[in-house]
């Protein structure tokens, strides 16, 4: 839900999501979004008039700047929460990684600062959780540009984790770095007492990912990972269909992921280089593999054994700077999953495909009573009673459309962005107590089905995949 009844609040300049200040003025109340005039200090008010606001305000905005302000935000009455105070707690996260794609993309933009645009995170027991980035990595001239460009304090940016992590008044560590940097970091923000919340994969190694999840347990910090498919209108929709019992028994599940990223030669790789080098923590196993596990054990069932062949499909490839590089890491996979209860999963992964599908990614589930196919939005569904009853005859041509015999599902609900989402969850875990069950442990779980994806197919056998506990 917003806080603003504008979706578009008036910025400085773009993504200026500084937050605003209560400013009393004439018996009314503007919320001012100027940088000069707004502080950082936690400030309480009638939520009634935090939360309806038009962008109506005085001609010739803000005499502060010299510059035409076009609107300030003025509260009109609405009955929504009369009489309650809201107090709004300043949460500084520590971001590592926001240059890359991922962490600058999905977690800085379409999440922080989206929860920033929306006027915070509401706890609903009169408190909104503001976070106050702070951007760490190697490049400080390009984290410094992201500052400028996104309007946020050019003094929450560093390229020393040491030191970020030694500030008491930061308060989460969140990990977007390449997967071979990733544990190091984590293992010093847990002992420097930071909640973490991480992409995944959470280490390179099984014996690295649970020592995490040990330490974090031991430091008595909160800890999760990300897992983003969970959220996905899609699967939000098959899961729907599951709770419901619409398949029956669950036979199968079919995944097809992938598509062509561009070598790097003629044109530019829509992918970093060090996802095709090996010792970098690169390959699709290692990316994909615990995607599958959390979408498997949440859905359908505990993963028991896996089978997986994997290959480098395209040995040679070019770096950002135009250079040829040995691709060393796995391209694309190919595995079956037996589950608890007996159904069985087969996933394609590749980044060596051309799609010929709806969407990037598609699961087919298979049930007694009906079947369905999600993607990233859509979900359709053929049931038992609707069934079509084909006939092999490859000597006459189809005269009808296989895709067209299904239904879709129908959203029934607002889906927000998945990566916010979560994070929303994360956020109310760590200062409301809420549950969240996608913690280090879980993440453990992916980084085993990788590592022994990678055994299978190195040794060609079909390997069991134990419990994990701590």
């Amino acid at each position: 839900m917003s806080y603003f009844a504008s979706s578009r609040p008036y910025r400085c300049r773009p993504y200026d999501l500084r937050p605003p200040l209560f400013v009393p003025s004439n018996n009314s109340a503007s919320l001012c979004s100027c940088p000069e005039r707004c502080t950082e200090a936690s400030f309480s008010l009638d939520r009634k008039r935090l939360l309806q606001c038009l962008p109506v305000g005085p001609p010739g905005g803000c005499s502060s700047t010299g510059r035409t302000r076009r609107a300030h935000r003025v509260p009109r009455p609405c009955g929504t929460y009369e009489g309650k105070d809201v107090t709004r707690k300043t949460v500084r996260i520590a971001m590592n990684g926001v240059t890359g794609r991922m962490g600058y993309r999905q977690h800085l933009v379409r999440s922080i600062l989206a929860l920033r645009e929306q006027g915070g995170l509401d706890l609903g027991d009169g408190t909104v959780l503001w976070p106050e980035p702070i951007l760490v990595g190697r490049r400080e001239h390009a984290l410094k540009a992201l500052a400028e460009q996104h309007g946020l304090d050019p003094a929450n940016v560093s390229t020393n984790v040491d030191e970020v992590l030694a500030d008491p008044t930061v308060d989460i560590y969140f990990d977007a770095q390449v997967t071979s940097a990733r544990e190091e970091s984590i293992r010093k923000a847990i002992a420097a007492g930071k909640h973490i919340y991480t992409e995944k994969p959470t280490a390179t190694g099984l014996d690295g990912a649970l020592e995490l999840a040990r330490l974090a347990n031991a430091a008595g910090v909160r800890h999760g990972v990300v897992q983003d498919k969970l959220f996905l209108p899609g699967l939000l929709k098959l899961k729907r269909l599951i709770d419901g019992g619409f398949f029956g028994r669950i036979l199968s599940i079919r995944g097809e992921f992938g598509y062509w990223v561009f070598e790097g030669d003629w044109q530019a790789a829509q992918r970093p280089s060090w996802n095709y080098r090996s010792e970098d923590g690169g390959g699709i196993v290692v990316d994909m593999f615990p995607h599958w596990e959390y979408v498997l054990h949440e859905l359908f069932g505990r993963v028991k054994t896996v089978q997986a062949l994997t290959a480098t499909h395209i040995p040679q490839r070019w770096d950002e700077n135009g250079k040829p590089y040995d691709a060393t890491a796995d391209d694309a996979a190919y595995g079956i999953f037996e589950l608890e209860g007996g159904a069985i999963a087969q996933f394609n992964s590749s980044w060596t495909v051309r799609v010929n599908r709806d969407e990037l990614v598609e699961f087919q589930v298979d049930g007694t009573e009906g079947s369905a196919v999600a993607g990233l939005r859509n979900c359709r569904v053929q049931h038992r009673s609707s069934t079509p009853k084909p006939v092999w005859n490859p000597d006459i041509p189809a005269t009808y459309s296989f895709r067209d015999q299904w239904q879709e599902v129908p959203d029934n609900a607002e889906f927000d962005n998945g990566f916010k989402a979560q994070w929303e969850l994360f956020l109310k875990h760590v200062y409301a107590d809420a549950p969240y069950q996608w913690d280090l442990l879980a993440g453990a779980r992916g980084v085993q089905l990788a590592e022994l994806g990678l055994r299978s197919s190195a040794e060609g056998v079909r390997l069991e995949v134990p419990e994990i506990s701590l």
